[in-house]
């Protein structure tokens, strides 16, 4: 490869700046943990946040035969897709996971190395050389060959500040719209718990519920068990029923707990039988109106079957639950199994030592809040109004978190770049600090 072609990630930089090749700049270090190193703090991948550089925890224990030594200002790049935006300097001697390239920088201050490998401008390259099927990865042959700035030391510290301040007051606002969507998630459930436990008028007489941590509800509710409004509680097939070679791409979807996402079904198209394999197992079909339960892991995970999901198949860890409609609303009871106390009710009369589980003796046990047909309907159509409300609420929060990620890292891959000049900022900077 001769220098013309070389991978490089500004085609212009100020005038006292130099283009130069990564591996000429920085030392790769492969540093094996020890038996002595065995004590050390662990870094893996899912301790670092993508894009920012943060360190989100450490494992304290973690045996990892391959496990690499960083030491502090080293600075780790993860080399698998899609890690490759998780960039972090090292602010002490830890064991770290071989998927990291650590890298020791004698021409640029760390912190700069730091912001440089997280530009969207070095990601995009790095992500378009990564080779392999199953875990794409890239090469430090390629990655050292990338020329890349090096600016004078002055202004990689000037560069460094600029950044600092800057993607810090991004990250805060970031982290306010995150928080304002969970305090909306939060608000959206306890209105939920309010409609579907206490009704919608707050005048109405109550009583004793008999439940303890349910409290009081409205007087002229009945509550029974699941089983007297049920006219059919079906496990899914079992597995002897049920075998891996069955499955085809792109035939009638099987609903197993995993495709059970925030009240929704969302079918997987490689989880699906032929038309021949769902008539063997016809007495497993969904209808529209039937609920579908996970049988085990998260307790309570359930979804309501819509007419986009009949003729589906309710799979091996689910229960499809049909219900009498000229006694109970199933969206309303969608509503009622979603709230925490019945969730905490369902945990208590779970079984199994390792993962909680359900069976159709739990279910067809579990109280249920009754108000006259009409009310639930009310109720279904107040929730439905407040929680589409609240979903554009979160999705407009959602888009300005996106936009603002996304300014974020244009700042770092223009300030790497020189394309900004932040002399001004440091300048300013200075002054304020000096007073």
């Amino acid at each position: 490869m001769n220098r013309t072609e070389l991978p490089i990630l500004a085609e212009s930089v100020p005038p006292t700046w130099k283009l130069e090749r990564l591996k000429h700049t920085v030392h790769i270090v492969v540093e094996k943990a020890t038996g002595a190193d065995q004590s050390l703090p662990y870094i893996g991948m899912e301790h670092v946040e993508s894009w920012t550089g943060k360190i989100l925890g450490m494992a304290e224990t973690m045996d990892d035969s391959m496990a690499n030594i960083c030491r502090p200002g080293d600075v780790l790049f993860g080399k698998l897709r899609p890690y490759l935006a998780k960039v972090v300097m090292s602010e002490g001697t830890y064991r770290c996971t071989p998927e990291f390239l650590v890298l020791r920088a004698y021409r640029y201050q760390p912190t700069f190395l730091r912001y440089l490998l997280l530009s969207n401008a070095f990601i995009d390259l790095v992500n378009s050389s990564t080779y392999g099927v199953k875990m794409p990865r890239a090469s430090w042959d390629f990655i050292g060959e990338i020329r890349v700035p090096v600016p004078p030391a002055d202004a990689q510290r000037s560069i460094s500040s600029f950044l600092d301040h800057e993607t810090a007051k991004l990250d805060q606002l970031v982290e306010k719209k995150q928080r304002l969507i969970e305090l909306l998630q939060e608000k959206r459930q306890a209105l939920i718990t309010q409609a579907v436990t206490k009704g919608l008028d707050p005048n109405v007489p109550m009583k004793d519920s008999g439940i303890p941590w349910l409290g009081e509800v409205p007087a002229h509710w009945e509550i029974a068990k699941t089983s007297r409004v049920a006219i059919s509680i079906q496990t899914g097939p079992f597995g002897s029923q049920l075998h891996t070679e069955d499955y085809v791409d792109d035939g009638i979807p099987v609903i197993n707990p995993s495709h059970l996402v925030d009240g929704d079904i969302v079918p997987d198209p490689t989880c699906a039988v032929s038309p021949v394999t769902k008539q063997r197992l016809i007495r497993h079909e969904l209808m529209s109106g039937d609920i579908v339960f996970a049988r085990r892991g998260e307790i309570g995970r359930c979804a309501l079957v819509t007419e986009a999901e009949q003729g589906f198949l309710c799979g091996t860890g689910c229960f499809r639950l049909r219900l009498d409609s000229q006694i109970v609303n199933p969206a309303f009871v969608v509503l009622l199994f979603s709230t925490p106390w019945m969730r905490d009710w369902l945990l208590i009369e779970s079984v199994g030592s390792t993962m909680d589980n359900l069976n159709t003796q739990i279910l067809s046990s579990t109280p249920l809040l009754i108000p006259p047909l009409t009310e639930q309907h009310r109720i279904v159509q107040r929730v439905s109004e407040i929680s589409e409300a609240i979903r554009q609420a979160t999705k407009k929060l959602e888009q300005q978190a996106v936009l603002l990620s996304e300014y974020r890292q244009a700042l770092i891959t223009a300030a790497v770049t020189g394309k900004i000049d932040v002399r001004q900022y440091s300048s300013d900077h200075a002054e304020v600090v000096s007073q």
